[in-house]
C-alpha cells in the first residue's frame, strides 16, 4: 500500500488506537449480526428487526447531546476508557443472557438499550479524540478514512465469522467473543502517551452549552447541510441493512451463513469505498464525491431489490455499500475538519443525534413497510429515494467552485455562507 494512504500511522497514539479498535470492531460486528439473527429466528417478525435497531440507536439519540457536552468539558481519553469498559460489561451480560435462556428476546432488547446509552457518550469522545491522537493535523482526513477502512473490514469479516459461529457454536459464542475483543482496545488506550489534560474554563451551564452547539450548527452552512442530508439518508435509505435477515431467510431460502454473506458483501463494498477515500488527493472535491456516491448507492439498491440469484445480489450489495460508506465517511471527514476545535464534541454529538434518531425511526418505518407491501418493493423505493438525495447534492454543487472546500489540509471553521 502507498505510504501516503496510511500517513496517519506516523502518529504512535493513533497506531495504538487503530490496532485496538480494529480487533474490538470485529467482535462488535459479530455481536450485531448475532442480535439480528436471534431476534428474527425467535420472533419471525420483520417489525421486530426494526425494533432491535431502534433499541440500540434511540437511547443514543436521547443522550447524545449530553455526551457531546461531556466530551467538550472533560478528558475525552478517560471518558472513552470508561465507555469501553462498560461496553465490555454489556457484552458479558448479553453472553450470559443468551446462554442461560433459550428465548431471550426482551433481555437482548434491554441490553441493546443499555449499549445505546453507553454509545451516546462513547461516540463523541472517540470521534473527538481522533483529532488529538494525530500529531500532524494534515493527516486528520487520512485518519478518518483509515477509521472507515477499519470499520468496513470488520464489517466484512465479522458477519461472515458470526454466521459460521452461530451455526457451529451457537449465538452465545458471538457475544462471548465480542466481550473478549474489548481487552485489546482497553490495553491500547492504557498504552497511549498523551499530554496532561488541561480542563477548559467552564463559564456556562449545560443547557447554555447545548444551545451554543445548536446555534453554531445552524449558522454554519456547510455543517448544517451535511447533517441535514445525513438525516434524510438515515431515515429513508440506510435502514435497508435491517432487512438482510429477511432476504437471507425468505427471499433466498438460506441460513445464517447466507445472512453473514449478505452482511459481508455490505462490508466489502464499504471497505472498497474506504480504500478509495484514502487515495484521494487533498485538492479533490469531497462534495463531488458525496453526489457521486449517493447515486451509486441508489443504483446498487435498485439492482439488488429484485435479483433472484444470491451471487448476483452480493455483487449489487457491494456496489450499493460502496456508495453508502463513501457518503457517510466523507460526511464525517468534513465535520471533523471544518468544525472549530472547541465545538467538536457538541457538533459530533448533534451529528450522532441526527443519525441515531433517523436510522432507528427509519428501521421501524422500513420494517412496517416491508411487512405491508413486501421487502423487495421497500428496497426498490429506498433506491429511488437515494437517487433523489443525490439530486440535492447536485443542486448544492451549483455553488461557485471557489466557495466549495476540497479536503482541508488543516482544520478550519466552516464559513456561514449559504449552502443551497
Amino acid at each position: 500500500m502507498n505510504s501516503d494512504a496510511v500517513r496517519a500511522f506516523r502518529s504512535r497514539n493513533y497506531r495504538l488506537f487503530f490496532t485496538g479498535q480494529a480487533l474490538s470492531l470485529l467482535g462488535t460486528w459479530m455481536q450485531k449480526t448475532a442480535v439480528s439473527w436471534v431476534i428474527y429466528t425467535q420472533t419471525q417478525s420483520k417489525f421486530m428487526l426494526g425494533v432491535s435497531v431502534f433499541a440500540t440507536l434511540f437511547p443514543s439519540a436521547l443522550f447524545s447531546l449530553l455526551g457531546g457536552v461531556v466530551a467538550d468539558r472533560y478528558n475525552r481519553y478517560r471518558v472513552l476508557l470508561l465507555t469501553q469498559v462498560l461496553s465490555m460489561a454489556q457484552a458479558a451480560l448479553l453472553t450470559l443472557a443468551v446462554y442461560w435462556k433459550a428465548n431471550a428476546v426482551w433481555e437482548i432488547l434491554a441490553l441493546s438499550a443499555v449499549l445505546g446509552v453507553i454509545n451516546a457518550f462513547d461516540v463523541p469522545a472517540r470521534q473527538s479524540l481522533v483529532y488529538e491522537l494525530v500529531d500532524d493535523k494534515q493527516d486528520v482526513p487520512n485518519a478518518v478514512a483509515l477509521n472507515s477502512t477499519m470499520l468496513n473490514l470488520s464489517k466484512l469479516l465479522g458477519p461472515a465469522l458470526a454466521g459460521l459461529a452461530i451455526e457451529r457454536l451457537g449465538a452465545a459464542t458471538c457475544f462471548g467473543l465480542n466481550t473478549l475483543s474489548f481487552v485489546p482496545v482497553v490495553w491500547s488506550l492504557l498504552a497511549m502517551r498523551l499530554p496532561a489534560f488541561v480542563p477548559r474554563p467552564v463559564t456556562k451551564n449545560l443547557l447554555s452549552e447545548l444551545v451554543e452547539g445548536f446555534h453554531y450548527v445552524y449558522t454554519t452552512a456547510d455543517i448544517r447541510f451535511i447533517i441535514s442530508t445525513l438525516g434524510l439518508s438515515g431515515l429513508l435509505v440506510l435502514p435497508f441493512t435491517a432487512l438482510m435477515p429477511v432476504y437471507a431467510k425468505d427471499i433466498f431460502g438460506g441460513t445464517a451463513t447466507t445472512f453473514g454473506l449478505l452482511d459481508g458483501a455490505i462490508g466489502l463494498g464499504g471497505l472498497i469505498g474506504a480504500l478509495y477515500l484514502t487515495s484521494l488527493k487533498p485538492e479533490h472535491s469531497l462534495y463531488k464525491v458525496l453526489a457521486t456516491s449517493t447515486f451509486i448507492m441508489g443504483a446498487g439498491l435498485l439492482l439488488f431489490a429484485y435479483t433472484p440469484w444470491v451471487s448476483l445480489a452480493l455483487a449489487f450489495l457491494v456496489i450499493g455499500a460502496f456508495g453508502m460508506m463513501t457518503q457517510t465517511t466523507v460526511n464525517v471527514t468534513l465535520v471533523q475538519t471544518l468544525v472549530l476545535p472547541a465545538m467538536r464534541g457538541r457538533v459530533i454529538s448533534l451529528y450522532v443525534l441526527v443519525y441515531t434518531t433517523a436510522v432507528p425511526l427509519g428501521s421501524v418505518l422500513v420494517g412496517a413497510a416491508s411487512q405491508r407491501v413486501g421487502v423487495q418493493p421497500t428496497v426498490l423505493v429506498e433506491g429511488l429515494l437515494s437517487l433523489g438525495i443525490g439530486l440535492l447534492y447536485l443542486r448544492n454543487l451549483r455553488q461557485p467552485p471557489q466557495a466549495r472546500p476540497a479536503i482541508p489540509s488543516t482544520p478550519q471553521p466552516a464559513t456561514a455562507e449559504a449552502v443551497t
